[in-house]
């Protein structure tokens, strides 16, 4: 072979390598595969994600077909090995396969050996979720009160005089002591503001009109009749069971399984939402750390933003920004980057671009404005690039350990060492049965609330017993100073006790009490430990 032969594979390889030298870390980090250039994978050229750069947040987005979901069952896997849980949206039922080693086969090992990974089967620890109980998971539900007026006017479509109007509504329930657990209690108090008894209430509330009320009233049946309401209620979940880790030290991974949810789109997306919400509100502030504390892949993420009011989106930007400092890495997985609004695309240092496809003008459209937002580079043509991909390859760049933008890297991704397609049925319900959390989830709770405390309002008073009114000796009063004594002040505190204006004041004072709430960025209750 001459000189010039042989100039193009050396030209190759230093280009791989250049690209390779900017994605070295010294601490730990996530392989995530190969660099390719000139069409050949490179084997000793890694792309790899340092760890203490996941809580920067990131993007994995691409066509359907190209690989997303084996990207994040690559990412989880790896993320539970070092410790770090993770929560994973199952929108179609496909990452079940983590709780299960995956099978050797040639096309896994051609793989493994283009990418220079010495691979193993491997199955992770899962916990399987499941909306209200509806599909195979440990029953997830919340309390319309934790839940809040913003993230339920999501799944509701509410406009925005609407949203703000339920707001109204939350806060009167909060003030008058109406615990709101359930769809039943929330439309109760409604039903109640609307009813003959009830509108000098809604008088006081000002900005609600009747029929706005009305409106969000049958919304609200409207939810009910399609069996959103299973996840509201009680047990409601706590979010320090996504923080959990296995004996052995591995990561737990959370997969929320929502194949049965599928025909409601804005409910699962909300919820995922209402998940990271929660964490927002729970947990301290750590600033950076070596590794993150959970990790969240936030799947099928433009139904999220998909008809979001201006208060939503500015409340999803505002999460995303400030979460970081808690220790938590988003990714948000979707088929177009521009399904994510500017304001929170901005904030995803890391990302996994797979194949666009580009059959319509708006797909070149998007395409165009796709290749914008990476950085310039001499080594790819990235718009041909991106629309060339093959399955399991992505267009990538990351956030370095000192935090600056590494070049693009075409990436021939590794094969997930855990299985790549869904467990048996009776595999995944034998370990939702196993499961520690299933003894507390697992029962639904009814306790009473708003609904069961406005029904005793309307329901008619039993007729009073007449009361026997005792004669009530008082002594004659000693001339000069009546003398002190212990029995006397006992006596004085008994009857101040037992006095109908103390039990009055102790009573008002309880209320207070319990009506005290505090709502975070997305009207979510703030709960007190």
């Amino acid at each position: 072979m001459t000189a010039a032969e042989s100039t193009p594979s050396v030209r190759v390889d230093a280009v791989a390598a250049r690209i390779a030298a900017a994605y070295a870390t010294t601490g730990p980090a996530l392989e995530l595969g190969a660099v390719v250039h000139g069409g050949t994978p490179h084997p000793g050229a890694p792309v790899r994600v340092p760890l203490a750069m996941l809580n920067r947040h990131g993007l994995v987005a691409g066509a359907t077909g190209t690989g997303k979901t084996k990207t994040l069952q690559l990412m989880a896997e790896q993320l539970a090995a070092a410790g770090v849980p993770v929560v994973v949206a199952d929108v179609k039922g496909d990452l079940s396969g983590l709780a299960q080693a995956g099978p050797a086969g040639d096309k896994v090992a051609a793989r493994a050996a283009q990418t220079g990974d010495a691979w193993t089967p491997t199955s992770a620890p899962v916990e399987f979720l499941a909306l209200g109980g509806l599909g195979a998971g440990v029953p997830v539900r919340a309390t319309v009160t934790d839940f809040g007026p913003v993230l339920l006017s999501k799944v509701l479509d509410l406009n925005a005089t609407q949203e703000s109007s339920l707001g109204l509504v939350f806060h009167y329930a909060d003030e008058a002591g109406l615990p709101l657990l359930d769809l039943k209690d929330l439309r109760s108090v409604l039903t109640w503001l609307t009813s003959d008894e009830g509108k000098g209430d809604l008088k006081g509330l000002g900005g609600l009109a009747p029929a706005t009320a009305g409106v969000i009233l049958r919304e609200l049946i409207a939810l009910e009749d399609l069996g959103g309401d299973s996840f509201f209620g009680e047990p409601a979940w706590e979010p320090a069971d996504l923080l959990r880790t296995a004996p052995d030290g591995r990561g737990v991974i959370t997969a929320v399984e929502l194949a049965a949810v599928q025909d409601r789109p804005a409910l699962f997306s909300t919820f995922l939402m209402w998940l990271l919400a929660e964490l927002f509100e729970e947990l301290p502030e750590v600033g950076d750390l070596d590794r993150p504390k959970l990790v969240f892949f936030f799947d099928e993420a433009h139904l999220l933003f998909s008809g979001a009011s201006k208060a939503f989106l500015e409340a999803v930007t505002q999460t995303v920004r400030l979460i970081r400092s808690k220790g938590i890495g988003v990714f948000f997985v979707t088929q177009n980057p521009t399904d994510v609004p500017s304001a929170v695309l901005g904030q995803l240092g890391n990302r996994v671009q797979h194949a666009l496809r580009t059959f319509t003008p708006e797909d070149a459209k998007a395409l165009r404005r796709t290749v914008s937002t990476f950085p310039r580079t001499a080594d790819y043509d990235l718009e041909e690039l991106l629309t060339s991909l093959g399955t399991g390859e992505a267009a990538v760049t990351v956030l370095s350990e000192r935090g600056a933008p590494t070049p693009v890297a075409w990436t021939l991704l590794r094969a997930p060492r855990s299985l790549m397609a869904p467990l048996d049925p009776a595999v995944l319900e034998a370990a939702v049965a196993g499961s520690p959390l299933a003894a507390r989830y697992g029962e639904p709770v009814d306790r009473e609330s708003a609904y069961e405390r406005l029904a005793a309002r309307l329901a008619p008073a039993a007729p009073a017993a007449p009361r026997r009114e005792e004669p009530v000796e008082v002594p004659d009063a000693p001339a000069g100073r009546r003398p002190h004594s212990r029995e006397a002040d006992q006596d004085l505190v008994g009857q101040v006790l037992g006095s109908a204006a103390f039990r009055a004041f102790a009573r008002s004072a309880a209320s207070a009490l319990g009506r005290e709430v505090t709502r975070g960025l997305f009207g979510t209750r703030r709960r007190r430990r």
